[in-house]
C-alpha cells in the first residue's frame, strides 16, 4: 500500500502562485509515476501534471507554461508549483502515485483562484 498526503492550497487572487506537495510513504519501492489530477465540481477528474521515476514529465494542455511538476526521489515527494493561476482552475487537487499498474490517492487539497 501507498499512502499519500498532500499539503498546500487555499485561496489565491488570480494571476497568483500556489505550490503543493505529496509525500508519499508506505511501500513506496517501485512507484512509476507520481502526478497531480484535479476535480471541478460538475466536472470529471482530470489529469493536471505527472512525472515518471526517471524524470519525465506530462502536462495538460490547460496549464502549459504555468505549472511545474517536479519530485525528489529521495524524499518520496511530488510538488506542483502553480503560477498564473486562473479562476477555471479552483478545483480539488489529488495527488496520485502509480504503481504496478494500480492507482493510489490522496484526500486531495482545495485550490480557490478568486479575487
Amino acid at each position: 500500500q501507498v499512502q499519500l498526503v498532500e499539503s498546500g492550497g487555499g485561496l489565491v487572487q488570480p494571476g497568483g502562485s500556489l505550490g503543493l506537495s505529496c509525500a508519499a510513504t508506505g511501500s513506496i519501492f517501485n512507484i512509476y509515476s507520481m502526478g497531480w489530477y484535479r476535480q471541478a465540481p460538475g466536472k470529471q477528474r482530470e489529469l493536471v501534471a505527472a512525472i515518471t521515476s526517471g524524470g519525465i514529465v506530462n502536462y495538460v494542455d490547460s496549464v502549459k507554461g504555468r505549472f511545474t511538476i517536479s519530485r525528489d526521489n529521495a524524499k518520496n515527494t511530488v510538488y506542483l508549483q502553480m503560477n498564473s493561476l486562473k479562476p477555471e482552475d479552483t478545483a480539488v487537487y489529488y495527488c496520485q502515485a502509480l504503481k504496478y499498474g494500480i492507482n493510489y490517492w490522496g484526500k486531495g487539497t482545495l485550490v480557490t483562484v478568486s479575487s
